[in-house]
């Protein structure tokens, strides 16, 4: 880390996504930056991909991704002496852990950055819980009769923060009982919320994604028509779906979430 104040003050921002090659999912990327210009104007935004895969392939405009690591590489070379790293991440999981450590360890690094912080994941504190409920509720389809069930599927993690889905739930119901919230890799599951709509006697649910962006997991492991993702598991327990292709990152008031902390770190840096 420097402390060198005669270098003058540079300030960066780094956008972290997992990655996708769904192009409704890269337009969600590039609203994020237009929204994120027009907050913070005047910063440089760069892009870093957490997906080895998704790392491999040029995105459309034939350039490379880098990951965080290299990124962040980048902007040190490049003369940056603040990051703010925001990472699209919906609960401060494993992953967002681990990269809220290797971001530090930049920031410690002699002669380079002044200071690296990671923002907050979309659901990081008691505010935000309640702010993205809000965000949902106005995102349940105007056409759903009073009968009819809606399910947000979420990644899901090992981690403990995993408990904030359940939290989410929470709020949610207290305004609709009928909405609930799984999660891929962690409780409540599929399983869980099929035994509850089943006990209810609901026989239609609407799916979205609890997810950044409507990529594979969306197409494949919620509205796919293989026998283990959501939509099929469902109707397997008598349940029609109706599944909504839309990433959490198309809600601009889900948006405005994650730019809030990229605000409050850029201004702790002038």
């Amino acid at each position: 880390m420097t402390t060198d104040r005669s270098v003058p003050l540079k300030i960066g921002i780094l956008l972290v996504a997992f990655g996708t090659r769904t192009p409704q999912a890269q337009a969600a990327y590039q609203s994020i930056e237009q929204k994120t210009r027009a907050a913070i104007p005047d910063i440089p935004i760069r892009w870093a991909v957490t997906s080895a895969v998704m790392r491999k392939k040029s995105t459309g405009d034939g350039q490379p991704v880098d990951s965080v690591e290299m990124s962040l590489a980048r902007m040190m070379e490049d003369g940056f002496t603040h990051v703010a790293v925001q990472a699209l991440h919906v609960i401060s999981g494993k992953e967002h852990h681990d990269l809220t450590i290797n971001c530090r360890l930049f920031g410690q690094m002699r002669g380079g950055f002044r200071q690296v912080m990671m923002g907050l994941p979309l659901l990081g504190t008691g505010d935000d819980m309640e702010k993205a409920a809000a965000a949902l509720l106005s995102a349940v389809p105007h056409e759903r009769t009073p009968r009819e069930a809606v399910i947000f599927m979420g990644h899901g993690s090992p981690h403990p923060a995993n408990a904030c889905y359940t939290a989410l739930m929470y709020h949610l119901q207290q305004t609709d009982a009928g909405i609930f919230v799984g999660t891929m890799s962690g409780r409540p599951g599929i399983a869980d919320i099929c035994a509850g709509l089943q006990k209810e006697k609901i026989t239609s649910a609407y799916l979205l994604p609890c997810l950044a962006v409507a990529g594979n997991h969306t197409l494949k492991d919620m509205a796919g028509d293989n026998e283990h993702s959501w939509k099929s598991i469902l109707e397997k327990h008598g349940i029609s779906c109706k599944p909504v292709l839309k990433g959490l990152a198309e809600y601009d008031a889900i948006v405005d979430i994650w730019v809030d902390h990229l605000k409050t770190i850029v201004g702790t840096f002038l």
